[in-house]
């Protein structure tokens, strides 16, 4: 008999539309091989919608706050029901850009100079820009501290900085970045296998949230990345040891900048989509495996403690 996977999708966060396509991918697969599915918000009729279902596995198809942040994941832990990706630790160190980039720093991997800014009712914006000159230089990249597919994140100049910040101020805290040209290179780590990279060549002016998800973005995905081996054994090696040290499990995909032959490790995903346009399944089909076999293996890899 095919297992039962209830798959969590939409949930509350900026990312709930790209969550809502995970799922339905993901369950339309599953569908094929005849599994016996349900798609399940995180309200509060879950824990019921679980009891009811009495799923084998819960597959965490959420995205950004509560559902890739470790809250999800302490639930379903509560509850002793096996589930996909990262436990609590792991995700709530990986969503949070501030923790995360500490620990990189720790296992000395190379990632973006910053500073970390809260918001008060007196900022002096000219002071802050001063720092900035002093510490980064411009432009710089400012975004939340813990929202995910580039949401709300911003390259600013001298010029413009001031107009992007007061779009962040809802989040009280923020991170002001170095700015890194050069290609976007992604790797996708999974359990313990270097999977494989993609380079991103977008339209764009960085890949961000539309150009993540929007069809007519055009973004260009390069596989193989055209790099000397040596360096992309370079970053498959970083991004192992980054999911190592958080303490990742299952798939994770890390997103870096290579410029002047160095990887800038920007962050660690810790649930990659998995939509048409998604990255680790494109990355898994060259190496082939196909979606529904990385599904599966998903599956096979889900346990109750993570």
């Amino acid at each position: 008999m095919k297992k039962k996977i209830l798959i969590l999708a939409g949930g509350f966060s900026k990312e709930r539309e790209i969550s809502i396509i995970t799922a339905r991918s993901v369950n339309n697969e599953l569908k094929k091989k005849n599994y016996l599915t349900k798609i399940c918000e995180p309200d509060g009729t879950l824990i019921k919608n679980i009891k009811k279902f009495k799923p084998n596995v819960v597959f965490n198809a959420l995205h950004g706050r509560y559902g890739e942040d470790g809250y999800i994941q302490s639930l379903l832990e509560i509850e002793k029901i096996k589930y996909t990706h990262s436990g609590p630790l792991a995700s709530s160190i990986a969503i949070n850009k501030l923790i995360s980039k500490k620990i990189f720093i720790k296992n000395k991997i190379l990632t973006p100079k910053y500073i970390k800014l809260k918001f008060k009712n007196n900022l002096n914006v000219n002071n802050l820009k001063k720092k900035i000159k002093k510490k980064l230089r411009f432009p710089v990249v400012i975004k939340p501290l813990n929202e995910g597919s580039s949401v709300e994140v911003y390259i600013c100049n001298n010029n413009n900085f001031k107009k992007n910040l007061i779009k962040l101020e809802s989040y009280k805290e923020i991170l002001i970045e170095e700015y890194i040209p050069g290609r976007e290179i992604q790797v996708a780590i999974m359990g313990k296998r270097k999977l494989g990279a993609i380079e991103l060549k977008p339209k764009r002016q960085f890949y961000d949230y539309k150009a993540k998800y929007n069809k007519n973005a055009q973004t260009k995905h390069l596989i193989p990345v055209n790099i000397e081996k040596k360096y992309l054994n370079k970053a498959l090696d970083i991004s192992l040891k980054a999911h190592t040290a958080i303490g990742c499990r299952g798939v994770t995909r890390s997103d870096f900048k290579f410029y002047k032959n160095k990887f800038y490790l920007l962050e660690i995903n810790t649930q990659p989509g998995m939509t048409s346009l998604s990255l680790v399944p494109e990355i898994a089909k060259y190496q082939n495996i196909s979606f529904i076999e990385l599904i599966e293996w998903m599956i096979k890899d889900a346990s109750v403690y993570r």
